[in-house]
């Protein structure tokens, strides 16, 4: 139920982004205590405000009505990723080539999980990650297929 709710959504959202010039990162719908909430996460090549969130939610809304792909009440929360942006497709990693990541895979890699540094490169199939280790540079070969979640990382 879940998923056809996102996909929905997502196909609904497709166009009114393209036309803002902007994209999806990601679709949310899931339960908090007792209300439901449906999430767009929105970005722009320079970011999105607050007029862009306010513009796709109100269009989206208004498809939303038209096709009712949800049964009962909801809220609606169009926003940016934030600073932490998911890395959710292949174009996401590969736009992100010399920013800091956080990486964490189904099984152990040289008995780690989680990996994070410099995004160095990526080939399709590895991610070369830079990462400190005490004052130990190392660099990190994970392989695409084995990539549980990655997302952008602020460093302190």
């Amino acid at each position: 139920m879940s998923e056809r709710i996102k996909d929905t959504t997502s196909r609904l959202a497709q166009p009114i982004l393209e036309e803002m010039n902007l994209e999806l990162v990601d679709v949310e719908y899931k339960k908090e205590g007792k209300n439901w909430f449906l999430r767009v996460f929105i970005d722009g090549e320079n970011g999105v405000d607050i007029e862009d969130c306010g513009k796709v939610s109100e269009q989206l809304s208004e498809k939303l009505d038209e096709e009712d792909p949800i049964q009962g009440m909801y809220y609606l929360e169009v926003s940016s990723p934030g600073a932490e942006r998911p890395l959710k497709h292949e174009k996401d990693i590969v736009r992100s080539i010399g920013k800091h990541v956080y990486v964490t895979t189904y099984e152990a890699i040289d008995g780690e999980k989680a990996f994070e540094g410099l995004l160095k490169d990526f080939d399709g199939e590895t991610l070369t990650i830079e990462g400190k280790v005490k004052q130990k540079t190392i660099t990190y070969a994970v392989p695409y297929n084995k990539v549980a979640k990655a997302r952008l990382a602020i460093q302190f």
